[in-house]
């Protein structure tokens, strides 16, 4: 193993006019000292040294379809030699088409006629979910949401995201979720197979509705005192945390009985990571909200949005004027998106993801078999896991974890005389989660690659 890194001269100006004029609020170095990255392709990136680095997180799956993919790029670049600006209140073909897209496929898939509303990015799109579920029950600001589960940090967003650190310093907009248990299932009780510890978790939320002195419903006027349910089918920060598949079945019913709203966060697990363009597809279940982001435009764009039923959505309900952004439905980011979907159209895309997802998930499940500081591994698509626990395979090891993130990012594994770096993505609730997101575009021998990887930084860990 090498020791620590070094940043060059060059670098160490940047660094030190970073430390000087960046603001950290939006900033987190996870290794020191930080990399400086210079270029990036496929499923690499290359920092100021020209060391590359296999990344199985792409940018937290906003680059689902591999970095500088060219097909998406060169839509960028005849989008901006045609119409690359206009104020979102005039139209332009991109808005409406992208809209008609989505929607004519929500009618496909779940039955339901619908309408999408785009913005910049996910928290602004999680604040206009908030206003339209808001604005449809009469006002109602009390929303449900799950422990674990991350859905931004503006001051909306932040309510409903469960990590208390997030608002802190800032105080509530309105009233903070009520934070219901997710069957995480490899840390639920012991003696329950994965459906009966999802069937557990929907009777337990399920036991606010018996009487009045639960504290959420009225049954003299059959009334909930909460607006909707923010859900993440598959937790994305919270780990990647996959709940059986008879789970939101079963609480759509309960949400249903009770007016409840479902609203599916697909910002990080939407446009194919899992398989599916929508993760709540897996589940066999009618959202009433899907809000998405992120890989809509490969992050070349920042772009994002709502699809919601139309007696939420429409002009009466929701009229011109109740929300607005300046750079909402713009021509660049509905140009790659419309293309994202095109491409996506002409194989089958959902089938390719799902047997990569497989071949991945049984390298990992070989790799738990050899190393017991694995605790548990799962994944749906290309959306996988990978428990990083002491020696019992159980109780969390984020230092473990922490350990085998800063040696990654060395660049020096080598393998078939190739030196290079992995770039890894840590989640869950104790953060002892490595959340594989790899470019959907990945090869199998760079699957096979980012095992032996994996591989590496497994030894240094248990050695060291």
């Amino acid at each position: 193993m090498s020791d620590i890194r070094i940043a060059t001269a060059e670098d160490q100006i940047l660094l030190d006019k970073e430390a000087k004029y960046c603001s950290y609020g939006d900033t987190v170095h996870y290794i020191e000292p930080p990399r400086i990255f210079s270029r990036c392709e496929g499923s690499y990136v290359w920092d100021t040294e020209d060391q590359a680095y296999l990344d199985l997180q792409m940018w937290y799956s906003a680059v689902n379809f591999g970095y500088a993919n060219p097909r998406l790029n060169n839509a960028l670049k005849q989008q901006i030699d045609t119409l690359p600006q206009i104020a979102s209140q005039y139209l332009h073909k991109g808005k409406i088409e992208l809209s008609e897209m989505i929607a004519v496929d929500a009618k496909k898939k779940f039955g339901l006629d619908g309408r999408v509303h785009f913005n910049v990015g996910g928290s602004q799109s999680i604040e206009d979910s908030l206003k339209v579920v808001r604005n449809a029950s009469n006002g109602k600001s009390l929303m449900f949401a799950f422990e674990g589960g991350y859905h931004g940090r503006t001051l909306g967003a932040s309510s409903i995201t469960s990590s208390f650190r997030y608002r802190r310093r800032y105080g509530h907009f309105g009233e903070r979720a009520n934070f219901i248990p997710f069957p995480y299932h490899f840390r639920g009780p012991k003696g329950m197979t994965k459906e009966e510890y999802g069937s557990h978790c929907v009777q337990q939320f399920a036991r606010l509705f018996e009487t009045e002195y639960n504290g959420v419903w009225d049954p003299k006027t059959n009334q909930c005192e909460y607006a909707a349910f923010y859900v993440e089918p598959i937790q994305g920060t919270g780990g990647y945390v996959i709940p059986p598949m008879n789970f939101y079945r079963e609480l759509k019913h309960v949400l249903d009985q009770h007016g409840i709203l479902m609203v599916s966060d697909e910002i990080q697990m939407g446009f194919y990571r899992t398989g599916k363009l929508w993760s709540i597809e897996h589940f066999d279940v009618q959202p009433d909200v899907i809000v998405f982001g992120k890989a809509l435009t490969n992050g070349l764009n920042p772009l994002g949005g709502i699809w919601a039923r139309e007696e939420l959505i429409n002009p009466k309900i929701f009229p011109p004027g109740s929300t607005h952004s300046t750079f909402a439905s713009n021509p660049l980011g509905t140009a790659v998106g419309l293309e994202m979907f095109k491409m996506t159209s002409e194989v089958d895309y959902g089938a390719m993801v799902m047997a990569k997802g497989k071949y991945f998930l049984e390298g990992l499940q070989d790799l738990q078999k050899r190393f017991p500081i694995i605790g548990d591994v799962d994944g749906l698509g290309l959306a996988l896991r990978c428990e990083i626990c002491g020696p019992d395979g159980f109780t969390p090891d984020k230092a473990t974890l922490d350990y085998m993130v800063e040696e990654g990012m060395k660049g020096d594994m080598v393998v078939d005389g190739q030196k290079l770096g992995l770039i890894l993505d840590v989640g869950g609730y104790y953060k002892n989660v490595i959340t594989l997101a790899p470019s959907l575009e990945i090869s199998y021998p760079e699957i096979d690659l980012g095992l032996k990887l994996l591989e590496q930084l497994l030894v240094r860990a248990t050695k060291r």
